[in-house]
């Protein structure tokens, strides 16, 4: 029954990206789909990477280190707060395929420094405190421009584009705004020379008008687990 369940989840949700796409007068293969598995167990995890699903986040290093200690061969998005001194740990992984949060220079260079001891460059974003909240993380937009000029000194670093999170609210037209100053942000720094493409932004709750504002990477959690 359960499999039931997350199954119907997964086809909703798919099929929901599919129709706002092609609103949009986009495809659905440019948005992909990163199953937020945490406080979910290993089983689940299981159930969707069988479904098709190729990446998983987690917001928490022990959790994904305790997580990839049960499974063989998952692709990994850290989407949490990284502290620096659990860089070394995330990094050891092989299949750690990206960091959403990239907010320091502090930080840029504990990353830079251990991939290069683990012969890899890894992918990151910069995080975005598109709505200016205090009680989050991120950089303010005014200043993404400049952290992106500091960040070329990183030879480990391969910075494919931003992420925000938005306020939650009952009615995601609200935070059409926000994601709507990170999607220009992204095409201001096109302009000047930085040309990546990935936009993480939009959750359960607003993942359509995440999608729908040019999102390229939707963080889905509850929408699928539960």
């Amino acid at each position: 029954m359960a499999g039931d369940k997350l199954s119907k989840n997964l086809e909703e949700i798919r099929a929901r990206i599919k129709h706002v796409a092609e609103r949009s007068g986009r495809k659905q293969e440019e948005i992909e789909l990163i199953a937020v598995s945490k406080n979910h167990p290993v089983a689940m995890i299981e159930f969707f990477r069988k479904k098709g699903i190729n990446f998983f986040g987690e917001n928490r290093v022990q959790d994904l280190l305790e997580k990839d200690g049960q499974l063989a061969g998952v692709n990994w998005h850290f989407i949490g707060h990284l502290q620096r001194n659990k860089v070394k740990q995330l990094l050891r992984l092989e299949n750690c395929r990206m960091i959403h949060s990239l907010d320091t220079l502090r930080l840029a260079r504990e990353i830079d420094q251990r991939a290069e001891q683990y012969n890899k460059i890894i992918p990151v974003l910069i995080e975005v405190n598109v709505a200016g909240d205090l009680n989050k993380f991120g950089l303010a937009p005014n200043d993404v421009f400049d952290f992106v000029q500091l960040l070329q000194q990183f030879k480990n670093i391969e910075l494919k584009g931003l992420m925000t999170i938005a306020p939650y609210v009952a009615d995601p037209e609200k935070v059409r705004p926000f994601f709507q100053r990170l999607s220009l942000l992204r095409e201001q720094l096109w302009a000047k020379g930085y040309h990546f493409k990935e936009l993480s932004m939009g959750m359960t709750n607003d993942y359509e008008v995440a999608i729908e504002e040019g999102s390229t990477m939707i963080r889905i959690g509850s929408g699928l687990f539960e």
